[in-house]
């Protein structure tokens, strides 16, 4: 490993990732690995974050990267995860809440399920449990814990969809009538929204026990979408293009080490400039 900035360094910190084996979810956990973190990779299903673990393990060689089941919706299941971390670990000094259910915008035919006036209760009380309720619980947890363990870091994973709205021209279909038009399902813009208040508040909560809260609102990560949408997106975008997957890398180790050590309430947009239009 390269000699680090002492800010940027790490060693000796545990950070826990929530919905760590995902797209994302991956890239922080490479992020903090880099910087000397002890990172526990958490998912939904162990095997899938054992998985996840030991590819991240191959990619970054000498990383310490371990794996533990963890249902964010689920209180038990949060407090078992931070028992674990910290008996494996002897604490937790940092926690990204990056989990999330993709609130994905329908293109079959249901395309009106996910329009606002056909929107489930339970499709939305699923979606709203994982991303908003599940940061809560898991800060809850895991925030207590740094408070009184000398304090920690927060980070909340929001969306450039936290400030500002979707523009659901991107999914428009030709051909379709206007109540049949696929869109960005209700949920993701309200879940983003309120994790960058959850933010706020935790930023004042324990800031005299040490604890800083921040999110980060990335914008749009190129996947492989259909070209049509990458050059609608694109043509948003002042930068003139979608993120590659690893470029919130630096804002992550930025915000969970101390070289942000006067950084809390705030929410970091990267998002190639759009939402600056």
């Amino acid at each position: 490993m390269t000699a680090l900035p002492n800010a940027f360094d790490l060693r000796g910190r545990v950070a826990v990732v929530t919905g760590a084996a995902g797209l994302l979810g991956r890239q922080h956990v490479l992020a903090l690995a880099e910087i000397g973190a002890t990172v526990v990779l958490t998912d939904l299903d162990l095997a899938t974050a054992e998985a996840a673990a030991a590819q991240a393990r191959e990619a970054s060689p000498g990383a310490a990267i371990t794996a533990l089941a963890l249902d964010v919706a689920d209180p038990d299941s949060v407090r078992a995860a931070l028992d674990a971390a910290v008996a494996r670990h002897g604490g937790v000094h940092v926690l990204v809440n990056n989990a999330a259910i993709d609130a994905k915008v329908a293109t079959d035919g249901l395309v009106e399920a996910s329009r606002l006036e056909a929107f489930d209760l339970g499709r939305w009380e699923r979606e709203v449990a994982v991303g908003l309720t599940g940061a809560f619980l898991c800060s809850q947890a895991f925030g207590t814990h740094m408070a009184t363990h000398g304090g920690g870091v927060i980070l909340n994973v929001a969306s450039d969809l936290s400030v500002i709205a979707p523009d659901q021209r991107l999914y428009a279909k030709p051909g379709l009538p206007p109540e049949r038009q696929p869109v960005k399902p209700v949920t993701y813009s309200v879940i983003k929204a309120g994790l960058v208040g959850l933010t706020r508040y935790l930023a004042t909560y324990w800031a005299a026990d040490g604890v800083r809260a921040n999110a980060i609102s990335p914008g749009g990560v190129y996947a492989g979408q259909p070209d049509e949408f990458v050059t609608r997106l694109s043509g948003l975008i002042p930068l003139g293009r979608m993120a590659r997957v690893d470029e919130y890398r630096s804002a992550i180790q930025f915000l969970c080490s101390d070289a942000s050590s006067y950084v809390t309430g705030h929410n970091l947009v990267i998002d190639g400039g759009r939402s600056v239009l």
